[in-house]
């Protein structure tokens, strides 16, 4: 049975992720780019600040396009560390010639580094709630732009699934069988092999995921969008082939939230069998699916709460030209610049997508775990009774 349930877990862990996924594309790309360090909501009705508008727009600038004054204006903001190095070339020093012009230069210069030390980071578009954000993609990119990412993610999300829930049932076999009874289906244990799935998943999907973080990080609309190739192209160059797991550290931080997810599922999925006073053989109904769900969003829910700064971190890396370097780098100016509401941008979204999500793809799991079983018991038990009607006819 060892391979039928593999088949069964890695078909069943597909099976549910993918249903979940599809349904919450959504929200997943309005928490991407919540967690992001510039979201882009809200940022088409106000208009840009004096200050850097003024710096940016002397004549000294050269053939640039007002796209590349205005991205170089908001990243001086959202960047505070390196606006002094942008705007200091805005004058170009050869284009001087004469004492005066080299003075306004220089004033420019300190003013801008006056500017950038007293500018404030960015706390996030907390004036927007979650509708108002999926209006504002809609109405700026259309029905395209609330999937943008959907192809990769069911890419990934898929073998992911398979991936970890089969790792995480054969890890649990595995450490099951070395313990005495009495220690069996523990919390050790559920900790033990939901880390060494989270591990295993997290390593082998890590490309899948950076790339569909650029995709739902990409704003443009139309023609213009950002293609799966070309963003594997863009990585490939800018990064090289080890840039494929760029924020894997923070993915295998993460690894806490599985295991406490995993930890609390069990033992309501444990609470929830004694309660109805039912057995892993007994026939499952509605009921019972209904239940895995309930199970699934609340233990789901509690590890959110506890370990969603990965995630801001994660993304973070992630981020095309990203100034992050590693995990607690990213972690401490995070806090540094935006204080702790910044670890926990997109939290709400977060919930709202995951609840679902999360009680979806667990009862499709369970579901197809349940249906694939029995169905394999049934194939197996006619083959056995075929076997046996043959073996009776030849002893007669």
């Amino acid at each position: 049975m060892g391979t039928t349930d593999t088949i069964i877990h890695l078909v069943a862990g597909g099976m549910g992720g993918t249903t979940g996924a599809i349904i919450t594309c959504p929200l997943e790309v309005v928490k991407t780019r919540l967690q992001s360090t510039d979201s882009g909501f809200g940022s088409a009705s106000k208009p840009p600040p004096s200050k850097p508008e003024i710096l940016s727009s002397k004549p000294a600038m050269g053939p640039t396009s007002n796209s590349n004054n205005s991205g170089s204006i908001r990243n001086s903001i959202f960047h505070p560390e390196v606006a002094r190095g942008h705007m200091q070339i805005t004058v170009p020093v050869a284009n001087l010639h004469s004492k005066a012009a080299a003075a306004h230069t220089s004033n420019i210069s300190s003013t801008s580094v006056r500017w950038s030390s007293t500018t404030v980071p960015p706390t996030g578009p907390t004036s927007m709630g979650v509708g108002q954000c999926l209006k504002h993609i809609f109405v700026n990119e259309g029905i395209p732009g609330l999937f943008k990412g959907l192809g990769p993610n069911l890419m990934g999300v898929f073998p992911s699934r398979a991936i970890y829930f089969w790792a995480y049932n054969t890890a649990k076999t595995n450490v099951n069988a070395s313990l005495p009874k009495a220690n069996r289906d523990t919390p050790f244990v559920h900790v033990t092999s939901a880390a060494m799935a989270g591990f295993t998943a997290s390593t082998l999907t890590n490309p899948i995921w950076l790339i569909k973080t650029r995709l739902q990080l990409d704003r443009a609309h139309g023609a213009d969008t950002l293609s799966i190739r070309s963003c594997i192209s863009r990585i490939h160059k800018d990064l090289g082939f080890r840039g494929f797991w760029k924020g894997v550290t923070a993915s295998y931080w993460g690894i806490s939230e599985t295991v406490i997810h995993f930890v609390i599922y069990e033992y309501l999925k444990k609470q929830l069998a004694i309660a109805q006073n039912k057995r892993k053989t007994d026939e499952k109904t509605i009921l019972d699916f209904l239940g895995f769900m309930v199970c699934g969003a609340c233990s789901k829910t509690c590890a959110t709460i506890v370990a969603y700064p990965h995630e801001v971190a994660r993304t973070r890396l992630r981020e095309e030209n990203s100034v992050y370097r590693s995990f607690w780098q990213t972690l401490a100016t995070v806090y540094k610049n935006e204080g702790r509401k910044g670890l926990y941008r997109g939290l709400a979204t977060q919930l709202i997508r995951q609840i679902p999500n999360t009680a979806i793809m667990m009862s499709t799991y369970e579901l197809t775990v349940y249906v694939l079983t029995n169905w394999f018991s049934a194939q197996n038990s006619h083959t056995s009774n075929s076997a046996s009607h043959t073996s009776q006819q030849k002893n007669s």
